[in-house]
């Protein structure tokens, strides 16, 4: 009995005396907070896999406005057309039309880096709505935008100066555009300036309309096949769009 007791207590003093060894501590020079910031740098520059798709956050933007929901949805279009061959430009062009045009609501993204290029003013259509688009067509002479998934196409030169058209690849959604001339464009009443004069931008006749000073530099990032996405709530497209589908 008493041996043993004697063996408890070099026990007990051993682990008295002898050093804990215990998690490191996570100062700014420790080597968790190294892999952390790691693991935040692959995680933010993840590029297109085979399938097209970015491993991008649907919250990756939201701090510039960009709602998961609406990201979510413009990725699964963009995969879907992706891999249907339908663009090899990993490139998106993203529009809210939920937004009033008094904030910006047009995104475009590079899907190879997971950055984001430009976050930008966009016009609607005058027969879409006043600040906010509300109605949406298809129909020449409607002066409405569309929603749904588009594929840029070549630039010219017109009324507007350069611009770029757009081929709508969803049937009874968009695939009119180009016969409509829903073509991408600067304009003068898509300004900081005319917001503070009207409480909106200018309306075009159906087109995604720039500012001067950053259209020629959208046009060339994004034509020649890249894929815009215009969003709006609309049930019986989110329910029928091939792309999302």
């Amino acid at each position: 009995m008493k041996r043993g007791m004697n063996t408890l207590l070099l026990v007990i003093a051993l682990f008295l005396v002898l050093p804990v060894r215990s998690a490191p501590v996570c100062g700014l020079e420790s080597g968790c907070v190294r892999d952390l910031n790691l693991a935040m740098s692959t995680a933010a520059t993840a590029s297109v896999g085979s399938g097209g798709r970015a491993d991008l956050r649907p919250d990756a933007f939201e701090d510039q406005g960009l709602l998961p929901e609406v990201l979510e949805l413009a990725l699964r279009a963009f995969e879907t057309a992706w891999k249907n061959g339908e663009t090899r430009k990993k490139i998106i062009t993203v529009i809210d039309y939920s937004l009033p045009s008094s904030e910006k609501r047009l995104w475009v993204i590079d899907l190879d880096t997971n950055k984001l290029l430009f976050h930008e003013y966009v016009a609607h259509g005058s027969g879409s709505g006043g600040d906010s688009a509300t109605r949406f067509s298809n129909r020449d002479g409607s002066h409405q935008s569309n929603v749904g998934l588009m594929k840029t196409a070549e630039t010219y030169s017109g009324k507007h100066g350069y611009s770029l058209k757009l081929d709508g690849l969803e049937d009874g959604w968009n695939d009119n555009a180009r016969d409509r001339s829903i073509v991408i464009h600067a304009a003068d009443y898509v300004s900081e300036g005319f917001i503070r004069s009207h409480g909106r931008l200018g309306r075009s006749w159906g087109c995604p309309a720039l500012r001067p000073e950053i259209s020629r530099s959208v046009i060339d990032t994004i034509k020649g096949g890249s894929l815009v996405f215009g969003y709006y709530p609309d049930g019986e497209w989110l329910g029928g769009s091939s792309y999302l589908n």
